[in-house]
This record gives structure tokens, sequence and C-alpha cells, in this order.
């Protein structure tokens, strides 16, 4: 289990840190290349940059917990926190009607199942902090 895990940290880690590194090297085409974000709003490439900076936080954390088992709970922990306040600002667009119901699925790998799985890890990191000391 712990193989699958890190994995997932490692995948969800590297996939933050290429998202950022796009944001920040090219946010016009980040804007233009991932689909819907065209309707939430103009382009605006300080937003996107800011963005991609915490993608990067991140990914960083994911990576870093998959390096560094003492730093594990904290760091999936952070990470899992943001990712899930982001999936749940999603939701919440759809709820006040700002977004239609199709955006769920559309967002659903990119958004909510990261987000899910970061809880997951983190959790299961929290459960086996005690085997790190």
């Amino acid at each position: 289990m712990s193989r699958v895990v890190l994995g997932i940290a490692i995948l969800l880690g590297m996939g933050a840190v290429a998202n950022g590194l796009f944001m920040l090297a090219s946010p016009a085409n980040w804007y233009f290349a991932v689909p819907g974000v065209t309707t939430t709003g103009p382009f605006n490439q300080h937003f996107v940059r800011d963005i991609g900076l915490i993608f990067l936080g991140v990914g960083a954390a994911f990576l870093l917990g998959a390096a560094r088992p003492v730093h594990r709970s904290v760091a999936w922990g952070g990470a899992a926190i943001w990712l899930s306040g982001h999936a749940i600002f999603h939701i919440w667009e759809v709820a006040v009607g700002i977004c239609g119901p199709s955006a769920l699925l559309r967002d659903f790998p990119a958004v909510t199942l990261p987000a899910v799985l970061a809880i997951a890890i983190a959790v299961y990191a929290l459960s086996h902090e005690e085997s790190l000391r």
C-alpha cells in the first residue's frame, strides 16, 4: 500500500509542478489550452502566474513528502487543504449558477480527483506518522 501512496504523491507532485511551470512560462497558452478556463473570465496574466506559483508549491509539497517521510503529514496535508478548497470553489460555482453542472464532469480529472487523492494520502500519512519516528 505504501508504494501506491508514494506513486500517487509523486504523480500529483509532478502534475502540479508541470501545470505550475506551464502557467508561469506561458500563461496565455495555458489559459486557452485548458478546457473551460476561458469561460471563467477574461485572461489575466498576473492571476494565472499567481496560481502557477501555488501549483508549484503544491507539487513541491507532494514531492517533499514522498522524499522525506518525517515531513509527509504536514506537506501532504497542506497540499490537500489547498486542492480541496479549489475543488469546493468549483462546486460552489455550479451551486450558485456561475457554471453549469457539466463543469463538474469537465473539471473532475484536474480539480476534484486530485483533491480526493490528496486527502486520501494525507490521511494515510497521518495514520502512519508514528511509525516514522
